[in-house]
């Protein structure tokens, strides 16, 4: 795929991977649009990066038609990248909206914003949607269950995803990046990275991030890329 010219949006776009991919993404000449639920947040990164921005709640379906009205009723590159952690304590210890607001946020709005993106693509018979999962999707820590269920869910349906898009000429990836230089990372102290900055200096980049993203888009149109994982080398992920 060529950037430039091309219509992307980038959910979570504010601020940590989503920032990063939407700089890297319009210096290569695209027309970038990123959401988010934080107004004063959203207008100041978009004025920073020069692209385009819309307030808005992936788990609102309203929100979405109004993006992609916004965009014109046209995309060629959707990123997922929107996602929280939720409340971080063991299932016995979740309360029920917070379950809730977990899954939705990493799993139904990523769907939400796929029905929409597919209708679009399948009609122009071209496209490319990149969902952000996460390394919980891959292995099991106490206090992450609900967390994983809904990235592992995310993992899944991108595979059902590609299955229904290839057809029409439209590639899915499922990216699943791990320690990263991200206010999740900090707020959550996932990697201690929050007290070692030489630990932190060696988690993955916002915009190294975004270079993976590029890399991907632009692979030839013929090639698909399902998965890819990406995870700092300081990490070690025990059992593997």
């Amino acid at each position: 795929m060529e950037l430039k010219g091309k219509k992307i949006l980038v959910t979570g776009g504010s601020a940590g991977y989503g920032k990063g991919i939407a700089s890297v993404l319009a210096k290569a000449g695209a027309e970038v649009w990123i959401t988010g639920r934080n107004e004063q947040k959203l207008q100041e990164t978009a004025a920073e990066l020069s692209v385009h921005a819309v307030c808005a709640d992936v788990t609102k379906p309203a929100d979405w038609d109004r993006v992609f009205d916004a965009m014109g009723g046209d995309i060629d590159v959707l990123i997922n990248n929107a996602g929280a952690g939720g409340a971080l304590v063991p299932v016995s210890q979740q309360k029920d909206e917070d379950i809730i607001s977990t899954i939705n946020i990493n799993l139904t709005g990523t769907i939400l914003g796929c029905a929409r993106a597919a209708r679009i693509m399948e009609n122009r018979k071209s496209g490319t949607i990149i969902n952000i999962s996460s390394v919980c999707a891959l292995y099991a820590w106490p206090a992450w269950s609900v967390y994983t269920a809904a990235k592992a869910g995310l993992a899944k349906f991108s595979h059902g995803l590609y299955t229904e898009l290839r057809p029409h000429g439209v590639r899915v990836t499922c990216l699943t990046p791990s320690w990263g230089q991200t206010n999740f990372n900090n707020a959550a102290n996932i990697s201690g990275a929050s007290e070692n900055p030489e630990l932190a200096a060696q988690c993955t980049k916002p915009e190294e991030l975004g270079v993976l993203v590029r890399e991907v888009l632009e692979t030839p149109d013929h090639l698909a890329i399902p998965d890819v994982v990406i995870q700092p080398v300081i990490q070690d992920i025990c059992p593997m």
